[in-house]
């Protein structure tokens, strides 16, 4: 059978996986690695440990699998910077993690200098410290003897993907894929390309920068020294993106759903929605049709779903675990008029109001904690419903069915309620680890792994909860709760 090594680089750990060409998981490997916070906002991570940790999580996969795969692919957290000499291969600073607020202050800056159209329409995304282009422009300036190396060709920039290419080919390769490029602040998404532009405003030299590849392509041969042979490096992706392709989302109006601490909803658009078209507080990023070229996606994030759960938990102890929630929703035929506004780090898209806090509304004597665990569980369907509307009206195009994944798809009673708030079919795969899927496929599918999309696809099996015919009134009680929300916010 064929297979594919699938590199997931996390946040806070690395997991490999074997995929067979039938869709199992052969070999496992997982390790974490060190979070250094320097200061107070300040997020690095050591990119030798994370190149060391991957490399043993890789070799326990492959010990477990008892096979040499046919190809590796590559999914990353998304916007962490590394910089490394390209003579030596080692880094010359932590590498500055996608969480690292520390260029805060110069992205209020540039928004005031230059307003939010302009970086929307040339990246797709808004001025924040979460991207990796001023992330870039603090190291030139806070590394000493940095800048006379980049000038001089010595010291290059990149994601974690191009760090771990680069170190995998053993420096032969160095070079990143639209996904990612599209994450940094300084790629136009119009042309597909670096921006000579932001380049020249943040200070970077283009030949500092990788070269931008596309997501299923050959881009290097893996040296045997790492596991003890030589396979094509064929698939990279950003997480959120490969997570995308790993639920086959390849044509536009269809959408997946990662449920997690909070959830993070991506929707194949095809083309580029145009510059006139309302944001809602969304980004436009590049994600990958079933070929494994660039298409576009409108992005977005329900900030706590997941978190409200364990919030019942362990803050006021109503629950033991969350995989009681389900029972304890069904005991109830509703939630008594009960709604839970869980905003307890400020509401996102569409409504982005930092200083909204969470809320219950409704409350009555008659009030049980099955009523409150049940308003838990729909405020995680209204919130997605709410940017699945902002996603919709942004591109023009409706969303034709919502693919899930993460902790709380497990939750049946869950997912037919999505459907039925969303008047969408919600489907959710058999295996839930969609990011490192994704990165097989699109490996796979270069590599003859997979001869098509539709056969990479064809190893996935779904459970489908199809919408129940549904009144508008739930919902709108929902949106007048978050009404209440945003009035006590802004009454300030």
């Amino acid at each position: 059978m064929k297979t594919v090594l699938a590199i997931d680089q996390g946040t806070t750990g690395s997991t490999c996986l074997v995929i067979g060409e039938d869709g199992s998981v052969l070999g496992r490997g997982y390790r974490e690695f060190t979070q250094h916070f320097p200061k107070p906002g300040w997020v690095e991570h050591d990119a030798e440990e994370i190149w060391e940790k991957t490399l043993d999580a890789g070799r326990d996969a492959l010990r477990e699998a008892g096979v040499h795969p046919d190809a590796v692919g590559i999914t990353n957290q998304r916007e962490t910077v590394v910089v490394w000499d390209r003579n030596t291969g080692l880094p010359l600073h932590r590498a500055l993690v996608w969480q690292d607020r520390r260029t805060a202050e110069r992205c209020r800056n540039l928004q005031t200098e230059l307003g939010d159209e302009y970086i929307a329409n040339k990246t797709g995304l808004v001025w924040d410290p979460y991207f990796s282009g001023t992330k870039i422009e603090w190291l030139l300036e806070n590394v000493e003897g940095l800048s006379a190396k980049v000038d001089g060709g010595d010291a290059v920039f990149g994601t974690i993907d191009s760090w771990l290419v680069f170190k995998l080919t053993s420096g032969k390769s160095y070079v990143t894929d639209h996904t990612n490029a599209s994450r940094t602040l300084l790629y136009d998404i119009d042309s597909l390309q670096w921006d000579g532009e932001l380049l020249a405003k943040f200070g970077v030299p283009v030949h500092a920068l990788p070269e931008i590849k596309g997501s299923s392509e050959v881009v290097g041969v893996m040296d045997s020294a790492h596991f003890g042979f030589e396979a094509p490096v064929a698939g990279i992706a950003g997480d959120q993106q490969a997570a995308l392709f790993g639920q086959a989302c390849w044509d536009p109006g269809q959408a997946k759903c990662t449920y997690g601490t909070g959830a993070f909803l991506l929707m194949n658009v095809g083309e580029r929605p145009g510059p006139e078209r309302p944001s809602n507080g969304l980004l436009t990023t590049i994600g990958c049709d079933g070929v494994g070229a660039p298409a576009y996606a409108v992005e977005g994030s329900v900030f706590i779903a997941g978190a409200a759960i364990q919030w019942l938990r362990d803050g006021l102890q109503i629950i033991e675990s969350a995989s009681e929630t389900e029972a304890m929703a069904r005991s109830v035929e509703d939630t008594g008029g009960v709604y839970f506004v869980p905003a307890f780090v400020g509401l996102g898209a569409p409504y982005w109001e930092s200083e909204a806090r969470g809320t219950l509304v409704g409350l009555t004597r008659g009030t049980t904690r099955a009523h409150l665990v049940r308003a838990a569980l729909e405020a995680m369907t209204y919130g997605t419903k709410d940017v699945a509307q902002a996603m919709a009206e942004a591109a023009g195009i409706p969303v034709s069915e919502m693919r899930v994944d993460g902790g709380a798809a497990a939750n049946d009673w869950l997912m037919q309620f999505q459907a039925d708030i969303l008047g969408v079919e919600v489907a959710r795969p058999d295996m839930v680890e969609t990011t490192a899927l994704g990165a097989a496929g699109l490996a796979g599918l270069r590599t003859g792994v997979w001869p098509n999309a539709d056969s990479f696809a064809e190893s996935r099996q779904y459970a489908h909860f199809t919408p129940r015919p549904k009144d508008d009134s739930d919902y709108q009680g929902w949106q007048r709760a978050v009404r209440a929300v945003l009035a006590w916010a802004q009454d300030r």
